[in-house]
């Protein structure tokens, strides 16, 4: 009898805890979803010209750590759309963006490197960024990602772009 009702008391806390985990996972959805929609309505902002209206919806999604709107914040404070030209911000929304893998913050951390804006002009870090961009781009975007790193490429040395190949395996998302 005693097993029986332990037994109950058991199954019972699974379920509980089961039902829990499903709520957690439906809200992180919501939230997901939610940011999606944020970001929809930041582009759709941008494309309308509203760029304050952008920066706006951005930015709080930006600072709670979304890769998307960091490297499209970042490109917003790169060219003074709706925010001041600050190529020191740019670069440091593009390092957050590209550490978690955005492949658009990736490349464009990558010609901030080549261009020396906001961060030292270095070749070889300009290769990695775009060489990882290219690797995690989706088809459409790849191309003009690869055009970009053979670009950087032509003013490299060949050592040099063995350093960059190398930083770009040895690379993990969460590391600049």
């Amino acid at each position: 009898m005693r097993r029986s009702v332990a037994w109950a008391f058991r199954c019972l806390a699974l379920r509980r805890l089961a039902a829990g985990l499903i709520v957690v996972a439906l809200c992180a959805g919501a939230i997901s979803q939610a940011r999606a929609d944020e970001l929809a309505r930041a582009n759709a902002a941008y494309v309308r010209g509203d760029y304050i209206g952008a920066v706006k919806l951005l930015t709080p999604l930006a600072l709670r750590g979304n890769a998307g709107a960091q490297a499209f914040l970042g490109f917003m404070y790169e060219n003074g759309y709706g925010a001041p030209q600050a190529y020191d911000t740019a670069a440091d929304l593009y390092v957050q963006a590209a550490a978690r893998g955005n492949p658009f913050g990736q490349a464009m951390l990558g010609l901030m490197y080549d261009k020396g804006h906001g961060v030292p002009q270095d070749f070889v870090l300009a290769y990695k960024w775009l060489n990882l961009a290219a690797a995690r781009a989706p088809q459409r975007e790849r191309d003009y990602f690869l055009r970009l790193r053979n670009a950087v490429a032509s003013k490299m040395s060949p050592a040099q772009i063995s350093a960059g190949q190398r930083l770009a395996l040895l690379w993990a998302p969460g590391r600049p």
